[in-house]
């Protein structure tokens, strides 16, 4: 007990352990709403000053483990304290418990930079030598982030320049390059301590370099086509969604609210905007559908799909009204192939792991809509009044390879839908569409963004103009949307170029590590 006693005071006189928490959570304002991109570079500086690149071996990794945890603590702590918004008010747990479920949750989280920092300063032999390995772990534990337990890529570094001069690099390098330039910067400006310019210099050739490459490499432009969008805002509260005695007001509203605007191109409604199950809706849908080709266009409806023989249940995007060019007649029918399954599942929402297990223990493992299986990771981008519309569906588009590799090179909008009804006024929405944006940037197509409380909204990666709906109102947008034809760097290529960077700068690492040792 006392030794403990002693080792907790110790850290609580730690100076370094204080600068890595406040890093960590200065870091949030880097992200949406706030929109303070250079604060991650200020952040991350911070960080390598802690973790002490200047010294190498066991004992400077373990510490530099810890500073990395401690700043993960800050870093998930404030910037996905939205998560307990949805814990708290749908959760049904007491408040002592989903504290604890918040801090396990970030506490898994923090473990990837404490492993990137550990590495980096383990086998490093040097400040070059360490950001040659930094950049590699980051890469690495980003991507096992990304991947280990389905995954979490949310507040990955690159979102934050989101909105900065360095989104001209997205179509190039994606947002798994900005992270890797972020973390580069904050090298070269934490080793201006020690007034040493070759970091800048070399970064600064570098960030040039790849402006130049961008801007020659460019192959996207508009296609002279513009097309207009209607969006479909509901603003139904997240505890009526699922109130079947609430179905038919919510499917009358959005009927309701669409009337006005069948002279559009395209209509869009958001995730499960029609809450009855799609077998059981037929006549509804039919009757859209009739509208929607009568006036000549198309509607896509997030809805959700439960199939009664295989006892399968998918989030779904179906398409209602025209699919084709000149295709007058009404074309949607149930379990069409022009439709779109949620891929990946958010835990918890939408499926439990060991849910014989979890679900007796809170209403939190037992949500309505929380059984639903898995549609294929490849799918066909759905047809609607002629256009390929390529879909993601809520969390997916925090997924850059599985919305890349639903991308084709006749796509004409990235689509996306969602409810974040589920974190209330948090800053998550904001992040979420921050997300959505950032995959326009990488794939250069207009986004349509339809949600049922907010952000709803259209984005143009060329011009970077965003038009948007106010959150928790029930509304509709009009919009035009030009079109995009060509295809960016990273919409062919993906993250395989800055992988190979990766590779090399882990080799430079190992290689300068070698050389120096006796």
């Amino acid at each position: 007990m006392k030794t403990r006693l002693t080792n907790f005071t110790s850290l609580a006189k730690d100076k370094k352990a204080w600068l890595a928490l406040i890093a960590g959570l200065f870091l949030t304002f880097s992200y949406a709403p706030f929109n303070i991109w250079p604060m991650v570079f200020i952040s991350l500086g911070c960080l390598i000053y802690c973790i002490k690149p200047y010294e190498t071996g066991k004992a400077t990794a373990k510490q530099s483990a810890k500073y990395g945890f401690i700043f993960g603590l800050g870093w998930f702590g404030a910037g996905i304290s939205w998560v307990h918004v949805s814990i708290a008010t749908f959760g049904g747990m007491p408040l002592i418990a989903s504290v604890m479920l918040m801090v396990l949750l970030c506490a898994y989280l923090a473990i990837y930079p404490a492993l990137a920092a550990w590495l980096a300063t383990r086998f490093a032999s040097g400040p070059y030598s360490f950001i040659c390995l930094l950049l590699a772990s980051i890469a690495t534990t980003e991507y096992l982030r990304a991947s280990l337990l389905t995954g979490f890529p949310w507040l990955s570094f690159g979102y934050t320049q989101t909105d900065s001069p360095l989104n001209t690099l997205a179509p190039l390098i994606g947002e798994f390059g900005l992270t890797l330039i972020c973390v580069l910067i904050a090298f070269a400006l934490y080793r201006l301590i020690y007034k040493d310019l070759k970091a800048v210099i070399g970064s600064a050739i570098l960030i040039a370099t790849l402006y130049v490459i961008t801007l020659n490499s460019q192959t996207t432009h508009y296609s002279g086509k513009t097309i207009k969008t209607v969006l479909v805002q509901g603003n139904i509260k997240q505890h009526l969604r699922f109130e079947p005695s609430e179905f038919w007001n919510t499917m009358s509203k959005y009927q309701d609210m669409t009337r006005l605007h069948w002279n559009a191109d395209l209509i869009v409604w958001p995730e499960a905007a029609v809450p009855e199950l799609e077998a059981l809706a037929t006549d509804y849908l039919d009757g859209l559908d009739s509208a929607a080709s009568f006036n000549n266009t198309a509607l896509i409806s997030g809805i959700v799909d439960y199939q009664y023989d295989t006892r399968t249940v998918f989030n779904t995007l179906i398409v209602l009204g025209n699919q084709e060019h000149n295709d007058e007649q009404g074309s949607y029918r149930y379990l069409g192939k022009n439709r779109y399954q949620k891929h990946q599942l958010l835990p918890i929402g939408e499926f439990v792991p060991f849910e014989d297990l979890l679900r007796p223990i809170a209403p939190l493992f037992d949500l309505p809509m929380s059984s639903f299986s898995r549609g294929d990771r490849v799918q066909n981008n759905l047809r609607a009044n002629g256009l390929n519309i390529l879909p993601a569906i809520c969390y997916e588009i925090a997924f850059a390879d599985l919305v890349r590799g639903n991308y084709q090179h006749n796509s004409d909008i990235l689509f996306t839908v969602s409810n974040d009804a589920w974190f209330g006024n948090s800053h998550g929405p904001h992040q979420h569409m921050q997300i959505a944006r950032m995959r326009a940037l990488e794939l250069q197509r207009p986004l349509v963004r339809a949600t049922n409380t907010g952000i709803s909204g259209v984005y143009d990666p060329i011009s970077k103009q965003q038009l948007t709906m106010s959150q928790f109102k029930a509304d509709v947008l009009e919009a035009n949307v030009k079109l995009i034809n060509g295809d960016s760097i990273y919409s062919q290529y993906g993250n395989l170029p800055m992988w190979i960077v990766v590779a090399l700068m882990a080799a430079i690492g190992i290689v300068v590590r070698l050389k120096r040792t006796p």
